[in-house]
């Protein structure tokens, strides 16, 4: 009976002891289940879901750039590529090598992804490949249960219609640099692309949007089942330049195989109506990446692809110059238009001789005619009377050596220099500096764009500015009309007695610029001819005969034209440089007659001219 008793209170202790552990066990797992279900179950339920939908952001589409009549210079097009997202993926390396078995990778692009999955957060996805194939997108879709983090994407890449025609101007983009991606994480997405030079550059703010998103439902394995939903990024702003690109089109067709530049600008407003640089490049090249092998070629070439002459190209200006002396000597009444200087065919200061371009001289010269036929001995006289820092206020006032304030990165001041300017550099600025200076000589630099708006300023007698930006998103930019700019404060009998000596050296018989009378026989353009030595021509050499054409290319002188017309009512002012060309009249002349023409034949306010429009389209 004890024992019976014992053996009961044995088990009934053993029973509690079980029955306590199960109920603290399953007071435990409520616990956890409340926890879980309710006080984390938001929490849970949306990793949950995260495992299920995969969010992914997308790289806007670019914003176009267009021509002034809304013809695409840059445009969008579908762009298919493979992405890794790291987070999805326990091994990125592994997953790469099966990758690289079924599509390709080259060495360095290897090398490319593995820095970028070292540099990006796990859960931004890394470009692999871009403009997949329908073959390899299918590869990927059936291989996808081995290729964890893998997705095939679809996004946006950069074209350009008009391929070189308009690469200087357009500029270009390409993937963004670590310092980049330091700056804004946005540029971490794949297919994101970052403007480069160009108006590209310039705008690449307004061209850029914003970024949008895809939320897609995904098995275990990482395939897509369905999209769920989409947020269009807002893709870039449009930008409307003031180019013509027909007219841009005919002035290369015009510039052929020449090392050349040429700019047109409306001489009311500013605008920019062609700047052609020749040779020039493949923009695209760059979006999917140059080769070490083109890059060479291009940075090889002595006549310099990649740079736009227009407008960075820096050049001595020659006679074109001669305007700039004569309205800085009128200006500082040290001569007036009538008084004649001796031309000889030389001009000597001191122990050196300066020579003319005429070798047996051109006689007594008043102003119209000394630019009629550039007699340099005149303008010799004229430089050394004026000095050359009131040569450089007026060439500063004419929009040379100066900001031209275009939207365009790269454009360059040019240099006139002053005496201030050889005192910093350690040297005495003597009277045989300035006197080479009043030919557009010695240490002057131009650039063909500030030869243009100093065409213009003379044509129109105010200190317009050009633009290349007409409108962003739909809006004008604001300026572009004649009243926005302030007269240069010359007197017009100044401005008159230059702008008819340009006259006359096109229309007049024994002009420098005869050849480059318009065709059309009604309208007339003024007009001044130029060529700028390379390297010095000795006493010599012209006494035996010197001719520049038996030089070798990279050492002829450089032939330059500026103009504008119509001339009772100037409209557009132009210059052109022809590399090596050697006289302006035979070289640049030409070319300049041919492109106003053309430019005027596309002026839709002369309804009386027929005009002989180049195909709209890009050349192939």
């Amino acid at each position: 009976m004890i024992h019976e008793t014992k053996r009961a209170t044995i088990f009934t202790r053993r029973a509690l002891l079980l029955m306590g552990g199960q109920a603290t066990f399953l007071g435990l797992l409520a616990t956890k289940l409340y926890q879980v279900h309710v006080d984390e179950g938001g929490r849970y339920a949306t990793m949950a879901e995260e495992n299920r939908i995969s969010t992914r952001l997308m790289a806007p589409p670019r914003g176009r750039i267009l021509d002034r009549a809304g013809t695409i210079i840059a445009g969008n097009r579908l762009n298919w590529r493979a992405l890794l997202v790291t987070e999805q993926t326990a091994s990125p390396t592994e997953t790469l090598g099966h990758f690289a078995r079924i599509v390709a990778l080259l060495d360095h692009e290897r090398v490319r992804i593995e820095r970028e999955v070292v540099r990006h957060r796990r859960f931004v996805p890394i470009m692999i490949r871009e403009f997949l194939s329908w073959e390899d997108m299918a590869k990927i879709e059936v291989n996808a249960p081995d290729l964890p983090g893998i997705l095939v994407d679809v996004g946006t890449t950069r074209v350009y219609p008009f391929g070189q025609q308009l690469a200087h101007i357009a500029g270009y983009v390409a993937p963004p640099n670590e310092r980049d991606v330091g700056e804004d994480p946005m540029f971490a997405l794949p297919g994101i692309r970052v403007g480069r030079s160009g108006i590209e550059r310039a705008r690449d703010e307004d061209l850029r949007g914003r970024v949008g998103a895809v939320q897609l439902e995904v098995n275990a394995a990482g395939r897509v089942i369905r999209e769920l939903d989409r947020r269009e990024g807002q893709q870039g702003q449009d930008v409307t330049l003031t180019i013509d690109a027909g007219l841009q089109t005919a002035i290369l067709k015009r510039l052929g195989d020449e090392s050349a530049s040429a700019v047109v600008l409306d001489c009311r407003n500013g605008e920019v109506m062609g700047m052609a640089s020749n040779p020039s490049f493949d923009p695209a090249l760059f979006n999917s990446g140059v080769s070490q092998a083109q890059w060479e070629d291009w940075t090889n070439n002595r006549r310099a692809p990649l740079i736009n002459k227009a407008a960075a190209g820096l050049y001595s200006p020659g006679s074109t110059f001669k305007m700039s002396t004569a309205l800085a000597g009128l200006d500082a009444k040290v001569i007036t238009p009538s008084e004649r200087v001796q031309c000889p065919g030389y001009f000597d200061f001191g122990d050196t001789r300066f020579h003319c371009h005429a070798k047996y001289g051109h006689g007594g010269m008043d102003m119209r005619n000394a630019l009629k036929y550039s007699c340099d001995v005149y303008f010799y006289e004229v430089a050394r009377r004026t000095g050359i820092d009131l040569i450089a206020v007026m060439s500063n006032r004419l929009g040379l050596g100066t900001d031209t304030g275009i939207d365009l990165p790269g454009a360059r001041r040019g240099l006139i220099p002053t005496r201030a300017w050889s005192m910093e550099r350690g040297r005495v600025w003597n009277i045989g500096d300035a006197i080479v200076s009043g030919i557009g000589q010695g240490y002057m630099q131009v650039t063909p764009l500030q030869l243009a708006l100093y065409t213009a300023r003379v044509a129109s007698g105010r200190a317009v500015v050009p633009r290349l930006t007409r409108a962003v998103g739909g809006i004008a930019v604001p300026g572009g009309r004649a009243e926005d700019f302030p007269l240069l404060g010359l007197a017009d009998r100044d401005l008159k007695i230059v702008r008819d000596g340009m006259l006359a050296a096109v229309h007049e018989a024994g002009g420098t610029a005869g050849i480059a009378k318009l065709p059309d026989g009604r309208t007339l353009m003024a007009g001044k001819t130029g060529s700028a030595q390379v390297r010095r021509v000795t006493r010599e050499q012209r006494e035996r005969g010197f001719n520049s054409e038996t030089l070798p290319w990279e050492f002829r002188p450089h032939a330059l034209f500026v103009a504008y017309a119509p001339f009772d009512q100037p409209r557009y002012a132009l210059a052109v440089v022809v590399e090596h060309g050697n006289a302006g009249s035979v070289s640049a002349g030409p070319i300049a007659r041919d492109i106003m023409a053309e430019t005027l034949a596309r002026d839709p306010a002369r309804p009386d001219i027929t005009p002989q429009r180049v195909a709209e389209q890009p050349v192939p």
